[in-house]
């Protein structure tokens, strides 16, 4: 089933648009400009000696389109000043006014996320054909929607690669995104498989912001003693008209992808929403990143899926055997149930807990949630006990040895006395 159903206009775009009305660009933009020219000077040897020659070419060169959607494409480029692949995202020659609001906001938003998991960027400016675009960090591997269908489909080496705890490692990189970011005071509102980047050394990327917005300001101090903006606390939002302008639809005021809304998105709650709005698709994105399924599969009109999303629970005490993989974790099962509550108060009230609760779990320190997490809470403890004190293991090892054999000598004794 596909992800990417939407809200949209009848141009079926796929993106979120303001009435007729407003769709035409009411200022066009100033003179357009090329990419700017290469400055750097090209260097030649004659024998030992290096000579530098002034040169100039046009910096970028186009070298294949990487993807095109309803906000416009992103072309994979060559930067002959620093010598490395680049990618940039453009808009059409004319966007109407939506687009380009929301292509503003994208661009000043990740401007403000600094993150090893958000891709930064380089750049921003208009080509000679008038349109915007901003340049950023070309990225390398495949996305988590490729890397799910692989793994869907019994794919052996991808299995063989993404076990059940790089799964939490590729998790742990999206929720340290997201964590900044609502620090930050952004929310992402369009998180997706087809969204998270994996790299070829694990390496995770959350993309497309396109749809973030601030949902509090107001300076609070960072960890690092800089500025940062606080997660908002339920219903604190901003009052900034480019959000309310920029995010209307022609259907109400639904934007993103249905499949992956919290409840409270899919009903247009704007105001209403916080960090457990995103939460909650988190936790659906990680629920089929384990499961291999998603909960809605099957819904493919988007009534269906909206009126799943209010009323069905994704299955987390399904014990089906999957031929392709083991069982899920039952720790992890219990891990997104609380994320994934219908109801934003009974979720995890923010990344930061989420996120300390899966490392709770990586180290060992499992809640008991059923019998089974008793019992996986009680190995793992024991197993920690081993390891604190070996010695006093070798001597229980040794006692039980020792009482072992004084019984068999007994049993024996007893036997031939017997006889």
């Amino acid at each position: 089933m596909s992800d990417t159903l939407r809200y949209a206009a009848p141009d079926d775009t796929g993106d979120t648009l303001l009435s007729p009305a407003s769709r035409a660009v009411e200022t066009a933009p100033g003179p357009p400009s090329a990419y700017r020219s290469t400055v750097l000077p090209r260097v030649e040897w004659t024998g030992e000696q290096p000579r530098v020659v002034p040169f100039q070419r046009e910096r970028f060169e186009e070298l294949r389109l990487l993807g095109q959607g309803g906000m416009g494409e992103v072309v994979l480029l060559k930067d002959h000043d620093i010598e490395r692949l680049v990618a940039v995202k453009r808009l059409p020659a004319v966007p109407d006014s939506d687009r380009l609001l929301r292509f503003v906001e994208e661009i000043r938003t990740v401007g403000q996320l600094d993150h090893p998991n958000i891709v930064p960027v380089h750049d921003v400016g208009v080509d000679e054909q008038g349109r915007y675009y901003f340049v950023m960090k070309h990225l390398h591997g495949e996305t988590l929607e490729s890397i799910i269908e692989k793994l869907r489909q019994g794919d052996r080496d991808t299995h063989a690669h993404y076990t059940f705890p790089v799964r939490v490692q590729v998790m742990l990189g999206v929720l340290h995104a997201l964590e900044y970011a609502h620090r930050k005071g952004f929310i992402h509102r369009d998180l997706k498989p087809a969204n998270i980047m994996v790299g070829p050394y694990g390496e995770v990327t959350v993309l497309d912001w396109g749809l973030a917005r601030r949902v509090r300001t107001g300076p609070v101090s960072a960890p690092s003693g800089g500025t940062e903006q606080a997660s908002p606390p339920p219903g604190e939002v901003s009052t900034n008209p480019r959000d309310a302008a920029s995010l209307r639809t022609q259907l109400g005021s639904v934007v993103g992808t249905p499949l992956y809304m919290s409840p409270e998105q899919a009903r247009g709650e704007h105001d209403a929403l916080d960090a457990r709005s995103d939460i909650y698709s988190l936790c659906v994105l990680f629920h089929e990143f384990l499961f291999l399924r998603h909960y809605l599969e099957g819904r493919e009109s988007l009534a269906e899926v909206l009126e799943g999303v209010q009323k069905v629970a994704p299955p987390v005490d399904d014990f089906t055997p999957n031929p392709h993989q083991p069982p899920v974790p039952v720790e992890l099962r219990w891990l997104i149930s609380q994320g994934i509550a219908k109801d934003p108060a009974l979720r995890y009230p923010s990344i930061d807990e989420m996120e300390k609760e899966l490392q709770r779990i990586m180290e060992g320190h499992i809640h008991v949630a059923c019998q089974r997490t008793f019992l996986k809470s009680g190995l793992h403890k024991l197993l920690r006990k081993v390891d604190r004190h070996p010695l006093l293991l070798m001597g229980g090892m040794a006692l039980t040895a020792g009482l072992a054999i004084t019984g068999l000598v007994l049993l024996g004794r007893t036997l031939l006395g017997g006889g």
